[in-house]
């Protein structure tokens, strides 16, 4: 049958819009454990469950829903890993709430800080990982959970991330990205030498930018990975837009919408685009020489899917039940980050369909 592998061959599965799913996600907060409390939009409380029933429907093909079953035979001795930051860490907690509706995973590692994790699904000898690396290259990070930081990050642009290339050669599948945390006052070092900074007044040090540092770090992590000779499937994932109205993070930011948007009513910020445009730009150039040397290197560029959605983070939900004491209390609000369930499922729907194609 020819048909439909032209249709195949000409899908993109990134472009598309935001439908009616009345039969709603196919996990709760109720049938899922893994859902970290900033996520658990429902228990803490988020009254609107709109945001709950729309499907990704992308416009020249038709996308099969996730199943849990056949994915989970298709990864049978397999293991995976989410590399990155803590979107990374939203994105496998929808990934196992998914897979545990046919078989609940056991948390078999964790480090320190409980900030990289690996999952066994026993009946298939299946792992999944999420690996806590939020820079790809060598980082010293001085900073509370709250984000809150004491001094400038020590980056090394030249030095990949031991926590994730010591795993590398024994993963099937990986999920690799990055993005937010270059924005942070960081000093930048090569050779083992500083060679500049983002915002360090009175430091002495060349303000290169994130640019400077964003650019040299993917060179470095793509030419890696196309280098490699792995032999798996490897996907780098671009970066998610956040929808902060009326401030940011730390000032008083909020995202109160409650439906989806179409095409072109939001548009994408400053720096979200120029982090996205480093990413796909550092892509294409080591696209071709990864194809030649036999390493499957696919582009997972969910970000105009996740920009339609403003409505799909924690808000002010992501502390328990905020305004039971007071309807007016003044709280931190997560424009970040994506309740679960919510859109993020959709990408599992996605990358199913991308592993299934191969």
């Amino acid at each position: 049958m020819v048909g439909p592998d032209v249709v195949i061959e000409k899908c993109d599965l990134f472009t598309g819009d935001w439908v009616p799913n009345p039969s709603g996600p196919t996990y709760t907060n109720e049938s899922c454990p893994l859902i970290e409390g900033h996520q658990n939009c429902m228990r803490n409380g988020r009254p609107d469950s709109g945001y709950l029933h729309w499907k990704w429907k992308p416009r020249d093909c038709q996308l099969p829903r996730f199943n849990a079953e056949r994915f989970l035979e298709l990864m049978r001795n397999k293991a995976w890993a989410l590399i990155g930051d803590s979107i990374s860490r939203n994105h496998v907690q929808s990934l196992l709430c998914m897979l545990a509706t046919v078989e609940r995973p056991v948390e078999v590692y964790h480090d320190e800080q409980y900030k990289s994790k690996r999952w066994h699904f026993a009946s298939y000898n299946f792992t999944v990982s999420n690996i806590w690396s939020p820079f790809l290259v060598k980082a010293a990070v001085f900073e509370d959970n709250d984000g809150v930081s004491t001094a400038e990050v020590q980056l090394h642009l030249d030095k990949l991330d031991k926590t994730w290339t010591d795993l590398y050669p024994s993963l099937d599948y990986m999920i690799i990205s990055t993005g937010k945390w270059f924005l942070k006052a960081a000093i930048y070092h090569e050779n083992d030498t500083e060679v500049g900074c983002h915002i360090c007044p009175g430091k002495n040090l060349t303000e290169l930018g994130f640019v400077y540092a964003y650019n040299k770090t993917l060179h470095y992590v793509m030419d890696f990975i196309a280098n490699s000779k792995h032999k798996g499937l490897i996907f780098f994932r671009t970066s998610t837009p956040d929808h902060f109205e009326n401030g940011e993070w730390h000032n008083g930011g909020s995202c109160p919408k409650t439906t989806p948007a179409k095409e072109g009513e939001v548009e994408i910020k400053d720096l979200s685009r120029i982090l996205r445009n480093v990413e796909l730009e550092e892509f294409e150039k080591v696209a071709a020489k990864a194809a030649d040397n036999g390493v499957n290197l696919k582009l997972l560029d969910f970000t105009n899917l996740l920009l339609m959605r403003p409505d799909g983070h924690p808000g002010p939900y992501r502390q328990f039940q905020p305004f039971t004491e007071n309807q007016t209390a003044v709280v931190q609000n997560d424009c970040l980050h994506w309740c679960l369930p919510g859109p993020m499922d959709f990408w599992n729907d996605v990358i199913m369909e991308m592993v299934v194609r191969g």
